[in-house]
């Protein structure tokens, strides 16, 4: 089947060359995810593409504390494209003989995950996709080894915004075993579902207490603290069942490390001067207490100027979520990046006017 290898090569060659990607900002977050989703069922993506989503929706299961998040509001996490990106695909068990006769009927082109625009080679591929899975390297279809293994199958990640690096997993369809997973680059695999659950984290918008909890006044610290019981550590597992009993997992864990303050002016003291608050006994900051209105907050800030009439200063919070996760076959190690979610509201700082 030489003939069908350069041919398809051939082909992924001359769509790649017609890709226009677009650049790498942000890890997305699940609401791009579900956008993706409706983009798979209104057809706007190649028809490769939305069979392979739809199967991997399907293949990967997700649970945990973190998957749905906090009703309240939540969101993904954002990582700067220059530290970490997820992986645009990956190969995973999708269909069955059964399931790969009827794709293949009904559309062999389809398996490249590429549009059949190409100046008149979809026959040619069409033919010998037909003839790799009836009488080249498989025998109609291994229906005689229905429920003894699937085909893997190239998985584009919906959420990776570069066109060529998302059909960047080129091999067709596959037959791998129950239980076991292929030696291929980009296989399903812990690591992998790790990444993919890190993806699939939400957490609770960040939003401060604080005291006074309205207006706040010139040179008097305000305290701020995040509630500990709404900020806790948030995990979510996703697994892949390799039939024959067997599976394979990864669970992805975020636990709220450090507070970032910017008071939207440079006319005020942070504490600590850093502006950088610690995770410190399961906790960042400290509620204030009755009597402790002139003391220096470990967590805090202190303006210095009073805000415009009708204004006020814009106090971003941003939390830093340390990632850390644990696969089926004991890996695990700090390849996930740190995660960020931040949150702006607008402080009222008025000034006391003293009379002599």
């Amino acid at each position: 089947m030489q003939r069908l290898t350069t041919k398809y090569a051939v082909v992924a060659s001359f769509c790649a060359l017609a890709v226009v990607g677009h650049p790498t900002s942000a890890w997305a977050n699940r609401d791009s995810r579900e956008a993706a989703a409706q983009q798979f069922q209104k057809g706007s993506l190649t028809d490769g593409e939305a069979t392979a989503a739809a199967g991997a929706s399907r293949e990967v299961a997700y649970s945990g504390s973190g998957a749905g998040g906090d009703r309240r509001g939540a969101g993904g996490l954002s990582v700067p494209a220059a530290h970490w990106s997820p992986p645009p695909c990956w190969y995973a068990p999708m269909y069955s003989p059964k399931q790969l006769k009827k794709k293949v009927e009904d559309s062999p082109y389809s398996l490249t995950g590429r549009q059949p625009d190409n100046g008149g080679i979809k026959q040619e591929v069409d033919t010998d996709i037909r003839h790799k899975y009836t009488e080249g390297d498989y025998k109609n279809f291994n229906l005689k080894k229905e429920g003894e293994g699937k085909f893997w199958a190239a998985v584009p990640n919906p959420d990776e915004p570069n066109a060529a690096k998302r059909q960047s997993c080129t091999k067709l369809p596959f037959w791998v075993k129950n239980g076991e997973r292929p030696d291929v680059e980009n296989a399903i695999s812990p690591r992998i579902l790790s990444q993919l659950a890190f993806a699939r984290v939400r957490v609770p918008e960040t939003e401060l207490e604080l005291n006074p909890a309205g207006r706040q006044t010139v040179n008097l610290p305000t305290w701020v603290w995040l509630d500990a019981d709404r900020y806790r550590k948030l995990s979510v597992t996703a697994s892949v069942d390799l039939g024959g009993g067997e599976k394979i997992w990864a669970t992805t864990t975020v636990t709220p490390a450090a507070l970032r303050l910017s008071p939207g002016t440079q006319e005020a003291t942070t504490y600590p001067s850093s502006g950088e608050c610690r995770a410190e006994g399961g906790r960042i900051g400290v509620p204030y207490r009755k009597g402790s209105g002139k003391k220096k907050p470990p967590c805090g800030v202190t303006y210095l100027r009073a805000a415009a009439e009708g204004a006020g200063y814009p106090l971003k919070a941003t939390l830093t979520w340390k990632a850390s996760w644990e696969g089926s076959d004991g890996s695990g190690d700090g390849s996930l990046p740190d995660g960020e979610y931040a949150g702006t509201r607008q402080v009222s700082v008025q000034e006391i006017q003293s009379v002599n």
